[in-house]
């Protein structure tokens, strides 16, 4: 809990002659009036008076939690539910076999994982955008931003459709066994489709988050869910299509899932003000914004990569299929529980968002330091789970007495894992509400690939650890990138993000209106 205290006490190191002057141009951020009697803009007062007391911080901790959860209840429910979409089908798959599963597993983590994180990191800055616009009430601009973001991410799509298709080709490039790569080949050819939904999918979620529009997400998500699993059961269990079937289920149900948000977009009232149609503005203003897409996209894809990689590269250990399966496994427990934390991130993320856009940098702070303490303390309880069931989570995916043996020599590491993600995502959705992508995308570089990676490698191929020792290179990874993070946001002045998050949004807007002059002439 030591950071946490290095949290707070940073909170009282900004230069108060500056904030008096930022003062002067805030306006109400209108999104949290009626939590227990405050107003954002109230919390800011209340906060820039130093000291605060005890009992007003207490308060102040109840109404930032009640904020926080409004968001982040249904936002974990979409995260979770969306990424059990890729559960299910792959707990089906491994109910066909060792191998069938082994096959799936690595075609997710290659095709699925790699477009998760290009979607993902590129739709990070829909995030950011429509978050700080919102909060400065510029609605007008948040339609237009989801509009350039869908154009950029079918166009990844196409390039990614390669990719998929000669998946196989790729996995034998780096000998990877003749048996996966034959089941591994037909999942993802089975999986294009839902490339496309992904590429659709992706900047809708984060336009309708910005605008604290979650509850309807989290009714989609569910309903998609439990009617996936069923069309998963009846495909592969009942029909017997075997994984090309279950590739297939996966796409039509993302696919489902794009339709409902679309149409809640077109037709909701709530999406009055942002949506105001299709508008050539987008393709005018695509540059400006494709420079922060490329920062948030190669932010994440070297998050994600990087655990992705690791079950490529248990591939190549002795008894592949065993390393595989167990890897796999403990890796799909492990992203169940980021998924969960993404949910608490993107909330975080919204709320600095929506703050550094109102010009209430105080409150964006204290935003970040009371979920950090909140996710701490979920963790060390899912921490506590997975040490406990350590042999039933196996169970879900396999029957095999080896795999389930080799999963419970990951599982205390699977628990460290598990505990860190208590406050590694929740920076990261600092980064993405405070539009810091680019500086987090050379920490990720330096802690994962540069130090993590090597020692991951040297531990799984030098020593009899195997897959243990590829994991503690990620954990390695993962602890050298949460400890700068945290030394970045510590040392962060956030009256300067709000000079930042202002700067931003009006560049954008005059470089927009610039090349919408040079196209007309």
């Amino acid at each position: 809990m030591g950071f946490v205290v290095l949290l707070a006490r940073a909170m009282d190191t900004m230069d108060s002659e500056e904030h008096q002057q930022l003062s002067l141009l805030r306006r109400p951020s209108g999104g949290n009036e009626g939590v227990s009697g405050l107003s954002s803009v109230e919390v800011e007062r209340i906060l820039e008076h130093k000291p605060v007391p005890l009992r007003r911080y207490v308060r102040l901790v109840g109404w930032e939690s009640r904020s926080l959860w409004l968001l982040s209840w249904a936002s974990i429910i979409v995260s979770v539910c969306n990424y059990m979409l890729s559960f299910v089908t792959l707990t089906f798959s491994g109910q066909l076999g060792a191998l069938e599963l082994a096959g799936a597993s690595i075609a997710m983590v290659g095709t699925q994982g790699l477009a998760y994180g290009i979607m993902l990191g590129m739709a990070s800055a829909v995030q950011t955008v429509c978050g700080q616009a919102y909060g400065a009430k510029q609605y007008d601009s948040m339609g237009i931003i989801c509009q350039r973001a869908i154009i950029l991410h079918l166009g990844a799509a196409i390039l990614l459709t390669f990719l998929y298709w000669y998946f196989g080709q790729l996995l034998a490039l780096i000998r990877q066994a003749n048996d996966i790569i034959v089941v591994a080949k037909i999942f993802a050819r089975g999986m294009i489709p839902q490339l496309y939904a992904f590429a659709i999918s992706c900047p809708m979620m984060r336009f309708l988050q910005a605008q604290n529009i979650v509850n309807p997400l989290a009714y989609m998500s569910s309903g998609v869910l439990l009617l996936h699993i069923f069309l998963t059961w009846a495909v592969v269990c009942f029909l017997d299509f075997g994984l090309l079937g279950a590739s297939l289920t996966l796409s039509f149900s993302w696919w489902l899932l794009v339709l409902l948000q679309a149409l809640y977009i077109l037709l909701s009232p709530s999406c009055k003000r942002t949506w105001t149609g299709f508008s050539v503005k987008a393709v005018y203003g695509i540059w400006p914004y494709f420079k922060l897409t490329i920062a948030s996209a190669v932010m994440l894809c070297l998050e994600i990569w990087y655990n992705q990689g690791l079950v490529l590269i248990s591939g190549l250990l002795p008894n592949p299929t065993i390393s595989l399966d167990s890897l796999s496994i403990c890796l799909n427990y492990w992203t169940w529980d980021i998924e969960f934390m993404l949910g608490l991130s993107a909330a975080v993320s919204i709320r600095i968002g929506n703050e550094l856009g109102a010009g209430n940098p105080m409150v964006a702070r204290f935003s970040m330091v009371v979920v950090v303490m909140i996710s701490i303390l979920i963790s060390i309880c899912f921490s506590a789970i997975v040490i406990i069931f350590q042999v039933g989570l196996s169970k879900l995916f396999t029957s095999d007495a080896e795999v389930i043996a080799a999963v419970s020599n990951l599982t205390p590491l699977l628990a460290i894992s598990v505990f860190l993600n208590g406050v590694q995502p929740i920076l990261s959705g600092v980064a993405i509400g405070s539009g810091w992508q680019a500086v987090v995308a050379y920490v990720n570089l330096t802690t994962y690939y540069v130090i993590g990676l090597p020692i991951g490698c040297v531990l799984g191929f030098k020593t009899d650890l195997g897959a243990a020792g590829l994991w503690w290179g990620m954990i390695i990874g993962v602890l050298l990138q949460t400890a700068t993070l945290i030394f970045i946001t510590a040392r962060t002045n956030w009256n300067s993000e709000v000079a930042k998050a202002a700067d931003r949004l009006k560049k954008s807007g005059n470089e927009e209106a610039l090349e919408q002059s040079e196209g007309a002439c």
